[in-house]
């Protein structure tokens, strides 16, 4: 039996967020205990005790009810009351580092050091997220093994960066779904699509460090990905996410990455979506898909976990991007209209009833699918002329498409002058395109899918880029167009929207801008009512209304 003395907390094992109580057989005791949220009672080999969630505000209740906490429980109460300095500085040294970091990078660097290598380095794309990890690395060489989680078209990348900045690296990537017995180095680098099947060999490192790049790729909490990362995370004492777009739609994009980082801050998703993703209930079920109290998750992410830093804000020097869109008539109109009317015919017959059938948003997923198809047929042969047009005047052009029919139209278009990076182009291939785009003067186009060549290369050869296509997801859109615009840039960037006049494609755009002020105000505490500028630009061109024009 529990002695009735005993009133000791300790972490679970292997779990960083459980907590193991125990507690006298006392009535009082036990009624306090029952009053924390999700407190469960176990009974083993004639010992009971009870598991409830670590949070901030547990820890503090049982504190003052006299339980002794151990030392990591102790230490995580100590650092949730203490804030995070208000101005970090950039005097630090790291033995080793065969190159000097820009001070804002050794700012990130310190980042990670008053947080004890658990933190969101959530930059925009283009200042260095790689190279302030890889420091931070360099400046503690007794935390290895180390493993690095990455899309597969950055591994290669990573390596080409560890050699380039660290002294006498060991590292390997990992490749294939096969894992083989043993692993030899101390820097493993991963990609998503096979961690699941590399899972117990990787729990078998005892890997002090975790860096978990494009973070935003676990959110999913059904994927095999997410599930292995966080067991993997359960016992690895430091964490490093990586992403300029940790929230790519919505808040609870950012849940899982908080949870892992600090789970006595962000301790249940439950409450973060009641709180933060203006959680309503539907037909379909609770529905987290909303935004609410953004500013107030903003500063709360700021003040543990996250850094931030803008382009604008540590590169006064990095020219800014200046936005403007370019209407295109459509050749097949009265096929388009004929198309918008049966959508919106579709919309007044069932509205109400698409948020909650299952086939009927499916069936309306497929006739925006054929309106989107369809505005960017009739507006290609525009496109074109304006391509020709743009580089009579202009050197170098990024084109940002989806589809491989469109990619491959460009080419036909262009076939001595462009290259392209899509997902037919292997990805140990893709930097020799990027080098001969940057470096050759007769290549003036490259068509970039926006997954494919969304993330991992530097086309600043270019300071100009074409939107063509738009995908549904703004984080991928603003990855994209980062490309050119990052470290090395010496011109003002400029972005042109190709969309058609009086299309759905308008109507994208302004979902695309709504979802961006979302994680903007999040991610950079900017205000929800700030006007984005691509939105004014549309509305400037046309007074119609979007759908029925």
């Amino acid at each position: 039996m529990i002695p009735k003395t005993n009133k000791t907390v300790n972490l679970l094992s292997g779990e960083k967020s459980q907590i193991k109580i125990l507690c006298p057989l006392d009535k009082i005791e036990i009624t306090r205990i029952r009053s924390i949220t999700g407190s469960k009672f176990y009974w083993n080999n004639q010992h009971g005790y009870w598991i409830t969630p670590l949070t901030y505000n547990s820890l503090k209740r049982l504190k003052s009810w006299g339980y002794i906490l151990d030392e990591p429980l102790n230490n995580l109460l100590n650092k949730s009351n203490k804030s995070l300095p208000s101005k970090l500085n950039h005097d630090i040294y790291i033995p080793g580092l065969k190159h000097e970091l820009r001070p804002f990078q050794k700012i990130a660097v310190n980042f990670l050091e008053y947080t004890d290598g658990n933190a969101l380095i959530a930059d925009e794309m283009g200042l260095g997220k790689t190279i302030e990890a890889i420091a931070y690395l360099q400046l503690h060489p007794e935390l290895k093994p180390v493993i690095i989680v990455c899309p597969g078209s950055l591994k290669e990348n990573w390596k080409q960066e560890i050699l380039k900045w660290m002294t006498f690296p060991k590292v390997r990537i990992l490749n294939g779904q096969t894992p083989t017995k043993t692993l030899i180095g101390n820097i493993f680098i991963i990609n998503y699509d096979i961690i699941h099947s590399w899972r117990k060999i990787l729990k078998k490192l005892n890997a002090q460090i975790l860096i978990a790049d494009e973070c935003h790729f676990f959110k999913n909490n059904s994927a095999d990905r997410t599930q292995t990362i966080k067991r993997l995370t359960k016992t690895i004492p430091h964490i490093i996410g990586l992403s300029g777009t940790p929230i790519e739609n919505r808040p609870l994009d950012i849940f899982n990455i908080a949870n892992i980082l600090d789970p006595i801050t962000f301790p249940d998703r439950v409450q973060f979506c009641v709180r933060y993703c203006d959680r309503k209930y539907s037909k379909l079920g609770w529905d987290d898909s909303g935004a609410s109290n953004t500013i107030e998750l903003h500063e709360k992410l700021i003040n543990s976990i996250m850094i931030r830093r803008k382009k604008k804000d540590v590169l006064p020097e990095l020219p800014d991007k200046t936005y403007s869109y370019v209407p295109i008539e459509l050749d097949n109109k009265k096929e388009y209209q004929e198309a918008q009317m049966d959508f919106i015919n579709f919309v007044e017959k069932n509205k109400g009833a698409i948020a909650a059938e299952k086939a009927l948003r499916a069936q309306a997923l497929t006739k925006i699918e054929t309106l989107k198809q369809l505005a960017i047929k009739g507006k290609f042969k525009h496109a074109i002329n304006w391509i020709k047009e743009f580089l009579e005047v202009e050197n170098k052009l990024v084109i940002i498409c989806i589809h491989t029919e469109i990619i491959t139209g460009i080419i036909s278009a262009f076939p001595d002058i462009s290259v392209k990076i899509d997902g037919s182009i292997a990805t140990n291939k893709r930097q020799s395109i990027v080098h001969k785009f940057q470096t050759d003067p007769s290549i003036k186009l490259c068509i970039i899918n926006v997954e494919a060549g969304g993330v991992g290369i530097t086309l600043t050869a270019a300071y100009n880029v074409a939107v063509l296509e738009l995908p549904w997801n703004p984080g991928k859109l603003t990855q994209a167009i980062d490309r050119i615009h990052r470290i090395g840039q010496l011109k003002g960037v400029l972005v042109h929207f190709l969309l058609a006049v009086n299309t759905i494609e308008q109507r994208l755009a302004w979902i695309l801008d709504r979802k961006t002020k979302i994680s903007n105000e999040i991610l950079n505490g900017e205000p929800l009512e700030k006007e984005v500028l691509l939105t004014e630009l549309i509305q400037s061109y046309t007074t119609q209304t979007l759908w029925k024009t």
